[in-house]
């Protein structure tokens, strides 16, 4: 391999020598119609020959570093720095730098620039981790910035970059690149899709006076323009004190820009849009949204660097070139974290609503809905009232006329007429539950006999029975039963009583909610563990190792068996949830069950014995009193015990219904589970054949895809390691609320005006005002609560409602009216607000907080 490439031997593929920048760069030399300064690359032989065999043992001892490690980390990234730059370069590889630049002219300046093979690449930008050189002069000065460039790799930026994001120091390598410097009069940055909304059909163009080092820096403000389909839209023009200019002896330095042309325009309408076009000839070339860098040359244009923007979140396919709209699921079922293919494809399978895929992420698209006057307005208040940010935000599409209306049909029709109101009867529960627990257990039977492509054949099939039981009509009913009593006592009680959110009191410890019977089952646990300070002490080993074989060695300690038949009472009943569930490929309890340890620990430490019965107790007498009261109340005013009688009604059917709400999600994660189990032992057997590498490689395929697998016997290891890749990328990004077919993110607004100053706005889903300490919390196994505490976290979904009995209040980032951690507060009467924009960043760990449940805001106490 040559030790130099010029710009001409070089082409997109070859990231391996050249690195990012320098592939692009080379890729950039042969589009038609770009110009782009002459240049040549040093190439990652070149580095391999001269850093790797020097500093090998140190890269070993960096890996093993942690990315909080701060000290660590920059103590011997300045050791490896400094050995390369003190390294000498051997004459073979100077003799062909000293050549290149002879050819393109030693008269003159150059940028030297750094060129990972990690950098500038579709999943992952490394922007500005490594060095850039700018204005250097002769061929000394030309070596020893290239020596920089190598050991620029080595920055505690760069270093801790790659520990967060998963890249090993061994496997990346530098390139530099030495191109001819250009002394504009202007350069910015073009990038190629809006970069605060994510809008591909916009052009934004940051524009400054002298070198771009200065907008990419941050050094000065930037003038900026927006175009959108060839028109521009929007310009903000800039005080521009400062400049970075070339000094003619080699380098730079900023200088005051003249008082008179501070607030000039950078750019005329003429370039800006010559710029636009340029742009998108570009990313046409590349095939994807680009960031470019920019240089204005007299009249010319320069491309300097163009890579692909990776901070983007992707759009889904669609099979028609008008406008769509999509809404997150994820923010409806409380999983906004990314999913493999296996999890995405069987929700399609599930779901009868139109899913699309991108970013990992399911989304409903709903623009058939919003084609209509009427149900455009009925969603928007439906997805409203469970989710205020995204009802803002469709009725922000709606308002600007993104999707075209549809005049009303009249239909002569005669609609079919509604389901009579069911009574509030606790045996319809009974009923729906007996005959979905019947279902579940002939799947569990049935399916053991089934394998090959019978199975996946077997499993499709078997979908239809889900949906059938999931979306049963009487069990539909019973849910919207609930949900209707229940606003029905909130707009009652508010007009008659002046009480807000009146529900909220009145629905602590209903019978049968699956989902906070689990959290006080796990108190329940606790209490046969407590009496053994043996097995304790083990489970607190446990915690730290995370040991999921703990279950086996139980035995060896006083009380053992005993606590290990509780866990795993628990987990018969409870085992196939986990954080993440309706990804069937997430682990599940049953599978992890040291997941749990920290939990059990907390409850050991911060309640007595029967805290579970207790709390359930508590519940139910704060629910009684509250109705007690409220009747009272209500049996004074005019009509009044019309009015009572009434209320009581409605309270009979929300307690008697409510908790129905969380059961056939529960019998879905059970019948995931049961598919999971079936699929990895099809994979084991897939593996001994040596069709797949490893079992939970099918997570990484589609179920119909997976099916042809199973039928073929044969598998794309290629394909795999892409989708993995690609899962990783997809992991990094946040899912947006709703998405429109331009690739526009819209998150929605409260538009509140009656907030206290500096008060975080969301949602209010249970009742009651709380102040403590909040404990931020991602992770629940890392979750270190105590009694009193308030957890802040992105979402919660069933798998956290352990950690609700050890909480006063909740504060999530995502959720809605009717979402799990709103039902599971209700139920436990903790004060609760959902969907608080950036909760977890706003809201530091420890913090003093005060939660208000009723009207729905976060206060940020004074420490």
């Amino acid at each position: 391999m040559a030790f130099v490439l010029g710009f001409g031997e070089i082409d997109r593929t070859q990231v391996a020598v050249v690195g990012g920048k320098g592939a692009n760069l080379g890729e950039l030399s042969r589009v038609e119609g770009v110009e782009v300064p002459a240049g040549f690359c040093v190439t990652t032989e070149a580095f391999t020959r001269v850093v790797g065999p020097e500093i090998e043992d140190r890269l070993v001892e960096l890996s093993r570093l942690e990315p909080e490690d701060r000290a660590a980390i920059g103590v011997l990234s300045a050791d490896i720095r400094q050995a390369v730059e003190g390294l000498a370069i051997p004459e073979d590889v100077a003799a062909e730098i000293v050549d290149a630049h002879a050819r393109l002219g030693t008269e003159g300046a150059y940028a030297v620039r750094s060129s990972a093979t990690a950098e500038d690449l579709p999943n992952a930008s490394f922007a500005g981790q490594q060095d850039t050189y700018l204005n250097i002069v002769g061929s000394g000065a030309i070596l020893e910035h290239v020596s920089r460039c190598w050991a620029s790799l080595f920055t505690e930026r760069a270093v801790t970059y790659r520990l967060r994001n998963g890249f090993g120091h061994k496997s990346i390598q530098m390139a530099v690149v030495v191109q001819r410097m250009v002394f504009p009069r202007a350069a910015g940055i073009l990038v190629t899709a809006d970069p605060v909304t994510s809008d591909r059909r916009v052009v934004s163009i940051d524009a400054g006076f002298g070198l771009g080092e200065a907008l990419v820096s941050g050094l000065v403000n930037a003038d900026i323009y927006q175009v959108r389909d060839g028109n521009i839209t929007s310009k903000t023009i800039a005080t521009k004190k400062l400049a970075v200019e070339p000094v003619p002896s080699g380098g730079t330095e900023v200088r005051e820009i003249a008082q008179e042309r501070r607030n000039e325009p950078v750019l005329s309408d003429a370039e800006v849009l010559r710029l636009a076009q340029l742009g998108r000839h570009i990313e046409a070339h590349f095939g994807s949204p680009q960031d470019i860098e920019w240089c204005l040359d007299g009249d010319a244009i320069r491309i300097v660097q163009s890579r692909p923007i990776t901070t983007l979140f992707p759009i889904p396919v669609a099979a028609d070139e008008e406008n769509h709209v999509y809404v997150s699921v994820g923010h409806q079922q409380m999983m906004t974290d990314a999913m493999k293919p296996l999890g995405i494809s069987l929700w399609q399978l599930t779901s009868r609503a139109p899913m699309r895929d991108a970013g990992g992420r399911l989304f409903v698209d709903v623009t058939r809905a919003l084609t209509s006057p009427k149900t455009s307005a009925g969603l928007v208040a439906a997805l409203g009232k469970s989710d205020p940010l995204i009802g803002d935000a469709l009725q922000t599409v709606v308002d600007r006329g993104f999707v075209p209306r549809v005049p009303e049909q009249v239909s002569t029709a005669t609609p079919p007429p509604a389901p009579a109101p069911i009574e509030t009867d606790p045996s319809i529960v009974t009923e729906l539950i007996a005959a979905s627990e019947a279902s579940l257990d002939a799947l569990t039977r049935d399916i053991k006999a089934e394998s090959g492509p019978s199975l996946l054949d077997f499993i499709k099939t078997d979908i239809q029975e889900l949906q059938r039981v999931l979306f049963t009509p009487l069990g539909l009913q019973v849910i919207n039963a609930a949900m209707d009593a229940s606003f029905w006592l909130n707009d009652q009680l508010q007009e008659w009583l002046g009480e807000k959110n009146a529900a909220d009191a009145l629905t602590q410890s209903v019978p049968g909610n699956v989902t906070s019977e689990m959290g006080l089952a796990l108190l329940d646990v606790a209490d046969v563990i407590r009496p053994h300070p043996e097995v304790v002490a083990y489970l607190q080993q446990v915690e730290q190792a995370g040991n999921d074989d703990f279950l086996n060695e139980l035995a060896q300690y006083q009380g053992g068996q005993a606590v290990r038949a509780a866990i795993e009472d628990f987990l018969d009943k409870y085992g196939m949830r986990c954080a993440g569930e309706i990804d069937i490929t997430r682990p599940r309890w049953t599978e992890r069950p040291a997941t749990l340890v920290p939990t059990i620990l907390g409850n050991i430490k911060n309640f007595g014995p029967g805290a579970g019965r207790q709390r359930f107790d508590d519940g139910l007498r704060d629910a009684e009193q509250t109705k007690l009261e409220l009747l009272q109340r209500l049996r004074a005013l005019p009509d009044g015990e019309q009015k009572a009688e009434e209320t009581e009604r409605m309270i009979d059917r929300v307690r008697t219904f409510s908790g129905y709400r969380e059961y056939p999600k529960y019998r879905m994660v059970s019948r995931y589970y049961v598919y999971k189990q079936a699929l990895l032992r099809e994979a084991e057997r897939l593996v001994s054949a040596g069709v797949l590498r490893d079992p939970e490689d099918i997570f990484y395929l589609r179920f119909d895809e997976l099916s042809e697998v199973v039928r073929t016997r044969s598998a794309s290891a290629q394909l795999i390691d892409e989708r993995k890749e690609a899962f990783r990328t997809y992991q990094t990004l946040t899912a947006p609320r709703v998405l429109t077919s331009d690739g526009e993110t819209l998150t929605g607004a409260y538009r509140r005006e009656d907030l206290p100053a500096g008060a975080l706005p969301g949602m209010a889903v249970s009742a009651g005002t709380i102040e403590g300490r909040a404990r931020v919390v991602s992770d629940i196994a890392q979750a270190d609560l105590e009694a009193g505490d308030i957890l802040v976290t992105a979402y919660t979904d069933p798998s956290w409602t352990p950690l609700f009995v050890a909480i006063t209040g909740l504060v999530t980032e995502v959720g809605g009216l009717m979402t799990h951690g709103a039902v599971i507060a209700r139920e436990y009467g903790l004060p609760a607000v959902v969907g608080v924009e950036h909760a977890t960043e706003l809201i530091r760990d420890g913090q003093r907080i005060r939660v208000h449940g009723t009207d729905g805001y976060v206060e940020i106490l004074p420490d």
